[in-house]
């Protein structure tokens, strides 16, 4: 699809799944296509620099972080024909219309984030984002158990699986979080 038409990509799957690198990968072709580039993430993940997304596996790109989603369409300069938003599950349910608009003005359109919470529910935002974009690509991980695919992102507290009704949303990386499969992740409701 033409770029001047506007669309929507969404990538998603669990935590380690390449999530990032892949958004990035992407940005990269854009930018060798000479195409004006704008990236937004949220401001609360501080995993890693403010002026940067930065995937598990070390790539980087330049990006703009802010606190809520609907600034973003005021940071669009006229001449971004690529927008791309990571870790879109942070943001609340406004990030849809922005997207949308994006899209509708033209621009391509690339939402990367996570499709569930720890507890194995859909995410924020996610689920519309997936049911509006014309192309979805769902990323697995690895098991951290059994080493088969991993869909799934598994919370740990002290090494042992966090509870359903503990916090949704609490922002780390390796030391907090393991990808698993069905079978393998945990959420004890007791």
């Amino acid at each position: 699809m033409s770029p001047s038409h506007g669309s929507v990509e969404v990538i998603t799957g669990p935590m380690f799944s390449g999530k990032s690198d892949e958004l990035i990968r992407r940005l990269r072709r854009a930018r060798i296509a000479r195409q004006k580039i704008q990236v937004f993430k949220p401001s609360v993940d501080t995993r890693s620099a403010e002026d940067k997304v930065t995937s598990h596996a070390g790539t980087e790109f330049e990006a703009t972080a802010v606190p809520r989603a609907d600034m973003i369409l005021g940071l669009v300069a006229e001449d971004t024909t690529v927008v791309a938003i990571d870790e879109a599950q942070f943001f609340d349910e406004s990030v849809t219309q922005v997207v949308q608009s994006l899209a509708e003005r033209g621009m391509r359109v690339i939402v990367a984030g996570l499709d569930t919470n720890f507890r194995g529910e859909p995410f924020g935002p996610m689920p519309v984002l997936l049911a509006l974009a014309e192309q979805v690509e769902k990323l697995s991980a690895i098991c951290m158990v059994c080493g088969e695919a991993a869909t799934r992102t598994q919370r740990l507290i002290n090494g042992r699986p966090a509870r359903y009704d503990d916090p949704v949303v609490v922002v780390g990386a390796s030391e907090l979080y393991e990808a698993r499969c069905r079978y393998h992740h945990q959420v004890p409701r007791t």
